[in-house]
């Protein structure tokens, strides 16, 4: 998922809206798992880690689990507006922003966020409603972005959405493979066959 090493403080001085106030602590939460990963986490720590208590956490999310939920979500967010910024920057082809994408996703720093990630749509995928958000976007929020990419690369719009599909099930199932087998090498080398079959010479 992205480098998300920016802190995001939260500190009982900040003041905001009820909505302000639980992005802010999502978003402390996302910087605490991708340092920290998620293992023995629970809300009594996190709240400790981040400056709150574990009561005001249940007051904004409900349960361990619905936070859990919102930090993919960001997650997920964040790694959408990389994209979005690395489409902006000059010179680089629809290749290299790919690359630079893989680049970000498969940090080592991040491998607790990709964890995460893939337990909450396990649990999703076996009816916890609590995890159930998280598969009503999975896919539809990405394709949006990838879509529009490939619209300006020149692609049909119809063929654009079948190549932003098949993209995005390829970067996952290479994430899902690193955390699986830990063979970077591996999935660095099937990464860039991926890119030469699917952007030809670039």
């Amino acid at each position: 998922m992205v480098n998300t090493s920016d802190s995001h403080p939260v500190g009982k001085s900040r003041q905001g809206t009820h909505g302000d106030r639980r992005a802010q602590l999502v978003d402390a939460a996302v910087d605490h798992v991708a340092a920290h990963g998620i293992a023995d986490l629970s809300l009594r720590r996190l709240g400790v880690a981040i400056g709150v208590s574990h009561r005001m956490l249940i007051h904004y999310f409900g349960s361990k689990e619905q936070l859990l939920v919102e930090i993919v979500r960001t997650s997920e967010r964040r790694q959408r507006d990389l994209l979005s910024q690395l489409r902006l920057e000059p010179g680089r082809s629809p290749a290299d922003i790919a690359r630079r994408l893989w680049q970000q996703l498969t940090d080592p720093r991040l491998a607790g966020q990709e964890r995460l990630f893939f337990e909450i749509c396990g649990r999703a995928l076996r009816g916890r409603p609590e995890a159930a958000p998280v598969l009503e976007r999975l896919v539809k929020d990405w394709l949006e972005p990838l879509v529009a990419a490939e619209v300006s690369a020149g692609a049909d719009p119809a063929v654009a959405q079948r190549r932003a599909r098949m993209g995005l099930a390829t970067v996952r199932g290479l994430l899902l493979d690193l955390l699986a087998t830990g063979d970077r090498g591996g999935v660095d080398a099937a990464m860039e066959e991926f890119l030469r079959l699917y952007y030809g010479s670039e």
